[in-house]
């Protein structure tokens, strides 16, 4: 039986006297194949994920804690690559045409930005909050779509700046591209 329909049944009954509940494991639904037509549940090791906002809790700005969240990031798609066929995707829409696990824009913006709600979840963002996608749009049919943070400022007088991450440029498991939201709105990034 795999680990998901295991825990789904021990989440049905509750623990017997005298004995711990089964802890759970944070999770995140990873979607793949283009659109988001597949989904997979994926489970964190605790021990590993702790490893990840280690890293992160390092961070002493928010430019550091951008640099390592990019890290971040691509360590958590190559441990989703542990249960999911994402393993297989690579940076942009044509170097792994046809293969099962392929990733375009609208899966890695809607899978990133749930890994990025769980560090927040998890307190591993000091700096930031996460937002909602943003779509880019350029000419008549090229649309591109990318996960979102906000850098948190100390004080009302500061405009607060957004940036896209976005791993869809890169690899799975490489870490992902951050750049300045308007730099990304006018087409900047990787030329895959």
């Amino acid at each position: 039986m795999s680990r998901a329909p295991l825990l789904f049944l021990l989440g049905l009954f509750p623990a017997l006297p005298g004995m711990a509940a089964p802890s759970a494991l944070p999770a995140v639904e990873v979607c793949f194949n283009y659109g988001c037509v597949s989904h997979r549940p994926v489970l964190f090791d605790a021990q590993r994920l702790q490893a990840v906002l280690q890293n992160l809790d390092e961070a002493g700005s928010p430019e550091e804690e951008r640099a390592r969240l990019a890290v971040a990031i691509g360590d958590l798609y190559a441990l989703a690559a542990e249960q999911t066929p994402i393993g297989q995707d690579r940076g942009g829409n044509y170097a792994d045409q046809g293969v099962f696990g392929r990733m375009d824009c609208v899966d890695h913006s809607t899978t990133t930005t749930r890994l990025l709600q769980l560090l927040e979840q998890q307190g591993g963002l000091h700096w930031h909050r996460v937002l909602e996608p943003a779509r880019r749009t350029r000419g008549i049919i090229f649309q591109h779509y990318s996960a979102v943070i906000e850098a948190r400022v100390a004080s009302d007088d500061v405009p607060a700046r957004r940036f896209v991450v976005d791993s869809w440029f890169v690899d799975n498991g490489k870490p992902a591209v951050i750049l300045p939201l308007e730099a990304w709105m006018q087409g900047e990034g990787p030329d895959v």
